[in-house]
């Protein structure tokens, strides 16, 4: 505890502080809600949302509404809000995170302001990790909310959009952040109003915020389809991959070597950096490469692929590791993720690493994707009109959430004292080592009937442990990404005499372990921890799946010098000094720096990590802007609007942009170039030969030129429609064509911001910033898509014929809801129209209609 707070307390202590008279009001209404009947009780529900309406606020009624809430659950849960429990809720409300350690109820604490602010009718969202919490908290805290008189829905994996429709109509919506991202994206490629699924986001709630916000923010959402290209070059490389020789280095220069002007020392073809997880070609490394393809130089522009291919095929077989970071299942690579050990279906690594990964695993390799929209998690959720978090570990990642989320961390005080011991770590020489101790507490702690629960950071780690307690004759249950169907029910049981659960990292977040009757007389739950994770929180994480409610319990996390973040993360120099110590197998070591070190590699990684979430946001709220102005043109277009107005401005500015080009700067009419105007203009509008007028030319008049080309092409529109029965059938039209003109290029443009990202980093050899130099090309892009836009919709509307009933037709569906990458077939495309053979074709590609979409 820092100088200040001893003098003043902690900052959650004052914010506590502060909403202790509330919660007093609200426990003082107890007795008068137990008077009231079922019927007066649910009536409130009513009287809330009318004095709402007659101007009073949400902070006006809370303390009644909270308390309502609080005798509903007792009548229908049992379960009545601890005092804690109502300064969680308060904190929510107040859209901050509220940190309750495991145990606590945080569920419980949902229900206060998810029923406060439903009351507005404009929805709120409980978001959860996985599928299972969604439903289970529906069906079960839904109770509460449903005898008062709100709607509860809930969103799973397989629902079709008319059930998600439905279900984000209803008051309070459970759902996961992946299926809410995802539903937010699709929303936005939707053809028909009546397609949407979400309404306006109001207020979101997020239980386990740290794992949402924070873990899952290191890659963005993404909604892919297919592209054409062959994935042959895949397994060639991989072939290759598997003949080329690892070096003994890993391509990283101390400070003293690069200030002495050392170079690396090569060895072998290609050396692996372990700790920034990239691969380097060697010299010969190269030249087997450009020998095995028949290439005479790697570098060239035109092999950059097979470059990529070899490096992806590279760092698939000595970085990317099988039962660890992802498993094979049913001839399918499937990625674990890292912070939760649970398998991520459909989900896929992008960049081509998947497919590089697939034919590592001689399993089909799927073809590459392309990107049809995409959006970050913290760009996502910072839509949110208020949002709020709870987690048992937030205070770690506090400078985040406010930095990038805007929401502050109050602690909330547990309902009972913390009895669990914390035992210091025992470290070491070896893993061999390290795993016969961890083996023998378990044993001793097994005997006495002390249930144990093991938490490991790989898959390959708890199958290695459950074969040891096997060969043991010790009986154990064993979570991991491989059977997570059962997972609740296994993490359920783990409280019991004797049991003893493996478990992979948080496997089973969200499952309280009760203990069993005559276990807290054993010491209760024991933890025992077989590797620090990089991050303390899932640390801290693991520890409290113990000592809940004032229950007796203990944790003991076993390390060794071999461990990856000892080995990659810790002091070379202090781990030498110990090998060099020659202590006995077997033997424990106990020195103070080494558990400083792991906390100072632990600290080093979070912060690293914070810097590639931070990165990600960085770059891609240039893509939000853009993203916002689009979407907020393509709603307008979804929502009926006459677009009219905004088709005559594109077509002013084509003009304008035309005139200026072909006029340049300040030049006299005689030296205009009339033939690039006619060149810019005529295959788009419909003019005849331009020609200026004497008066244009004597006075070199811009601007009547402009005037005079803007009237005339209002009057070729005007023939246009003319050729229209109904005017709506033109409108329609203009719709049609403008979402389907939005959708193409946009597609496009995230395809050319991806491939800018990709290869900006080189701006930084030219002593720029590759972040600035990415928001100014990206501003200039952006400026062409505009143009795009503009000139593809008029070319479009003036050469259209129609000749049957006009009809929008979604020819791509998207069939997939997962990170990364989601299937779909390719962009939205309407047919209902027929152009001349010579005319430009409708679909803007600037082709002749022959050559392009009429070549059937």
């Amino acid at each position: 505890m820092g100088f200040f707070e001893k003098i003043f307390g902690s900052y959650s202590e004052k914010e506590i502080k502060k909403i202790e008279g509330t919660v007093r009001k609200i426990e003082a209404l107890d007795s008068d809600m137990q008077a009231l009947t079922d019927d007066q009780l649910k009536a409130k529900t009513q009287e809330f949302k009318d004095r709402l309406a007659a101007g009073e606020t949400l902070d006006d009624i809370l303390v009644e509404a909270f308390a309502v809430v609080r005798e509903a659950s007792d009548r229908v849960l049992h379960m009545k809000h601890y005092r804690v429990q109502l300064m969680g809720g308060i904190i929510l409300h107040q859209g901050r995170i509220s940190e309750m350690k495991t145990g606590e109820g945080k569920t419980l604490v949902a229900t206060l302001p998810s029923y406060l602010n439903a009351l507005e009718g404009k929805g709120v969202h409980i978001v959860t990790v996985n599928d299972y919490l969604a439903k289970r908290d529906a069906e079960w805290m839904g109770q509460i909310h449903r005898f008062l008189g709100l709607t509860v829905g809930v969103i799973l994996n397989s629902y079709d959009n008319d059930e998600r429709r439905e279900a984000y109509n209803c008051d309070i919506t459970y759902v996961t952040n992946n299926e809410l991202g995802f539903d937010y994206l699709r929303d936005n490629m939707v053809i028909y109003k009546e397609q949407l699924v979400q309404r306006e986001l109001h207020y979101a709630i997020v239980d386990e915020v740290d794992s949402v916000l924070i873990d899952e923010a290191r890659t963005p959402l993404i909604i892919s389809g297919q592209s054409g290209k062959s994935t042959d070059l895949y397994r060639v490389c991989d072939f290759l991959a598997r003949r080329m020789k690892r070096g003994k280095g890993d391509g990283e220069l101390s400070k003293m070597d690069a200030i002495m002007g050392m170079d690396i020392e090569e060895d072998g073809d290609f050396l692996v950096n372990e700790k920034d997880k990239q691969i380097l070609l060697t010299a010969e490394g190269v030249r087997k490469i450009e020998e095995y393809f028949k290439i005479e130089n790697l570098a060239d522009a035109e092999n950059l692929e097979i470059q990529h291919n070899m490096i992806l095929a590279l760092r698939a077989h000595n970085l990317m590791f099988r039962d660890q970071d992802y498993v094979v299942k049913d001839n399918e690579v499937l990625i674990v993720d890292e912070f939760t050990g649970r398998i991520m279906p459909g989900r896929r690594y992008s960049d081509g690493l998947h497919q590089a990964i697939e034919a590592k695993e001689n399993v089909k390799v799927k073809r590459e994707t392309k990107t049809l929209a995409t959006i970050t998690f913290q760009n996502f959720f910072n839509k949110y009109e208020k949002k709020a978090g709870m987690t048992g570990t937030a205070l770690t990642e506090e400078k985040e959430f406010r930095e990038i989320y805007g929401m502050d961390v109050v602690e909330i005080p547990t309902n009972k004292p913390v009895i669990r011991v914390d035992h210091e770590d025992s470290i070491y020489g070896s893993k061999k080592e390290k795993f016969k101790a961890v083996l023998a507490d378990i044993m001793a702690s097994h005997a006495k009937g002390q249930p144990v629960l093991v938490g490991t950071i790989t898959i390959e780690t708890s199958e290695l442990l459950s074969r040891m307690l096997a060969k043991e004759g010790i009986a154990h249950n064993v979570l991991n990404a491989k059977f997570h169907e059962q997972e609740a029910e296994i993490v359920a049981h783990a409280g019991e005499m004797g049991a003893v659960t493996i478990a992979t990292n948080m496997a089973g977040r969200g499952t309280d372990i009760k203990l069993a009757e005559g276990v807290a007389e054993v010491g209760g739950l024991k933890i025992i921890g077989t590797e620090r994770h990089e991050a303390r929180r899932i640390d801290n994480q693991l520890r409290g799946r113990s000592g809940r409610q004032g229950d007796p319990g203990e944790s003991k996390f076993y390390l060794s010098l071999e461990d990856d973040l000892m080995r990659l993360f810790g002091s070379e120099r202090m781990i030498s000094v110990y090998k060099a110590l020659n202590i006995p197998e077997g033997e424990e070591i106990q020195h103070k720096t080494i558990s400083a070190t792991i906390e100072k590699a632990q600290k080093k990684i979070e912060s690293n990590n914070f810097g590639i979430r931070r990165n990600l946001l960085d770059y891609d709220q240039v893509m939000n802007e853009q993203r916002e102005i689009v979407y907020k043109e393509r709603r307008r277009v979804l929502d009926g609007e006459n677009m009219k107005d905004s088709i005559m401005s594109m077509m002013d500015h084509m003009i304008d942009d035309a005139i200026n080009r072909a006029s340049g700067d300040g030049l006299p009419a005689e030296e205009w170039d009339m033939r690039e105007l006619n060149d810019l203009l005529l295959p788009k509008i419909p003019f005849g030969k331009i020609e200026l007028t004497e008066e244009e030319k004597s006075q070199s008049d811009k601007e009547a030129l402009a005037s005079r080309l803007k009237e005339e092409g209002r009057v070729i529109y005007s023939r246009r429609e003319a050729e229209f029965d109904d005017e709506e059938h033109v409108r329609e039209l203009e719709r049609i064509i403008l979402l389907k003109v939005i959708d193409r290029r946009w597609m496009d443009h995230i395809d050319d911001m991806d491939q800018l990202r990709q290869g900006i980093g080189l701006q930084a050899y030219g002593q720029k910033d590759p972040l600035v130099q990415y928001k100014f090309i990206g501003y200039d892009m952006f400026d062409e898509l505009i143009k795009g836009i503009n000139e593809d919709t008029v070319t479009a509307l003036m050469h259209i014929r129609i000749e049957q009933k006009v009809e929008r037709e979604q020819v791509a569906k998207v069939t997939g809801t997962n990170k990364d990458e989601s299937v779909a077939k390719g962009p939205y495309v309407r047919k209902e129209a027929k152009v001349g053979r010579n005319d430009p074709c409708p679909c803007g590609s600037g082709k002749k209609y022959k050559h392009c979409c009429g070549r059937a």
